[in-house]
C-alpha cells in the first residue's frame, strides 16, 4: 500500500510518500512544491497540479490524505489552502484513487500516541517511524509524512477490526 500525504497551500505543498505494506513503515519520497508569489493564481495552482500528477503518476499512491483544515480568522489563507487542497483533490480524482482526511488530533494520536503533541515530537516520530537520520524539512513536508504514517496505522486497524468482524 502506496500512501501519499499532502499538507495543501498556494505557496508551500508538502507531501510525502510512504510504502506501508509491512513493518517499518518504508519512505518513497517526500519535498515541497514551492510556488511564487508573484505568479497569478492560476497559474500556481497549475504548477501544484502538474508536479502532484507526476508524483502520482510515478508511484501510484493508493490513497491520497490530508489533515483536516482549521482556520479561524484570515479568510484568504483558508480559500488559498483550499483552493490546492481541491487541485490535490483533482488529482486523486483522475487516477480514481479513494481520498482521506484526518484531525489534527487523531494525527498526533496516531504518531505520536498523545493527541495533543507538539509539531516537534511530531517530527521526531517521523524521523524514528522512517528511520531517517534526520527530521524531515522543510515543516511541510514533515506535517505530510506525519498524515500518511497516520492514514497507514488507521487502515491497518480497520482491516484488523473487519477480520474480527
Amino acid at each position: 500500500m502506496v500512501v501519499l500525504g499532502i499538507d495543501p497551500g498556494i505557496a508551500n505543498t508538502g507531501y510525502g510518500l510512504i510504502e506501508a505494506d509491512r513493518t517499518p513503515l518504508r519512505l518513497i519520497d517526500f519535498g515541497t512544491i514551492t510556488t511564487s508569489s508573484q505568479t497569478e493564481s492560476p497559474h500556481r495552482l497549475k504548477s501544484i497540479y502538474d508536479r502532484l500528477n507526476r508524483l502520482a503518476c510515478e508511484h501510484h499512491p493508493d490513497y491520497f490524505v490530508f489533515e483536516d483544515l482549521f482556520f479561524s480568522k484570515n479568510v484568504s489563507s483558508a480559500l488559498a489552502v483550499g483552493e490546492a487542497r481541491g487541485i490535490a483533490k483533482l488529482v486523486a480524482a483522475n487516477m480514481n484513487r479513494e481520498v482521506f482526511s484526518y484531525t489534527p488530533a487523531h494525527v498526533k494520536q496516531s504518531v505520536v500516541g498523545f493527541g495533543k503533541a507538539s509539531k516537534r515530537q511530531i517530527q521526531e516520530m517521523v524521523k524514528t517511524l522512517l528511520r531517517l537520520d534526520t527530521i524531515p524539512h522543510p515543516d511541510h513536508a514533515a506535517d505530510a509524512l506525519a498524515v500518511a504514517i497516520c492514514h497507514a496505522r488507521s487502515h491497518k486497524m480497520l482491516q484488523l477490526q473487519e477480520r474480527l468482524s
